[in-house]
């Protein structure tokens, strides 16, 4: 169900429903958007390739191995500010082409 827009909070409300889905230690410890996911041990390394692919399928964007850092993926506001700079950065290219 790809999308080419979405707004920030609809964006953050799926990435935390996925990651509620899917990592159990998110349900135990009820994240919120602010919460650093990587340093509270809620999601590793695999975790994070867990998350590129939902980002992949769900909004239709490309992660890029340059995209793998920690401050795309420390937490769920983080993914949703650094999927709102890619559906941007997608839009120009597909707009110019």
């Amino acid at each position: 169900m790809g999308t080419s827009v979405a707004t920030n909070s609809n964006a953050a409300s799926r990435i935390r429903d996925f990651v509620l889905q899917t990592f159990p230690l998110a349900r135990k410890r009820n994240v919120a958007g602010s919460t650093d996911l990587l340093e509270t041990g809620v999601i590793d390394s695999m975790g994070v390739l867990d998350l590129v692919g939902f980002l992949q399928q769900e909004f239709a964007i490309t992660v890029e191995d340059d995209d793998l850092t920690p401050e795309n993926f420390r937490s769920i506001d983080c993914m949703a500010e650094f999927l709102q700079r890619r559906l941007v950065s997608q839009h120009r290219s597909v707009a110019s082409a």
